[in-house]
């Protein structure tokens, strides 16, 4: 039995990837603290309607195209997207918006929640040893 196959397992996974990736975002910006003209970035929260409709894409109900013009859609490197960082804090004169303080805040608030993540993942397979062990070993 694998137990990666869990909805529950899954979801989690995916909770520890995005954290992970945001986490890769947030050094970016810190290593362009200092270049001119950089915008910090963010990874896009996942809507319940994106996530819907990726879900549909990959169990082979993708949505109709009504139309001969309309794109197919295409895959991305990444399954999350980023964007330009919604809460500026402030902007240099070189167009700089990187806050290095913002940005270690937000890359506290994603280690606490990957860490909240990893543990609850544990517990659960915790749970699952001591359901599958017989009593008394």
């Amino acid at each position: 039995m694998d137990f990666n196959n869990l909805p529950v397992l899954q979801m989690m996974t995916k909770k520890m990837s995005w954290l992970s990736h945001r986490t890769e975002i947030i050094s970016q910006n810190v290593a362009h603290g200092d270049t001119p003209g950089f915008n910090a970035k963010d990874l896009k929260q996942v809507s319940f309607q994106e996530l819907v409709r990726k879900e549909s894409n990959q169990n082979g109900f993708p949505p109709n195209r009504t139309h001969g013009t309309h794109l197919v859609g295409m895959s991305a490197r990444t399954p999350f997207a980023t964007e330009e960082a919604p809460d500026v804090y402030e902007r240099t004169l070189d167009k700089n918006d990187v806050s290095i303080e913002q940005q270690l805040t937000k890359l506290g608030e994603t280690q606490m929640a990957y860490q909240t993540t990893l543990n609850l993942y544990r517990k659960h397979l915790d749970l699952l040893r001591t359901a599958l062990t017989r009593p008394g070993r």
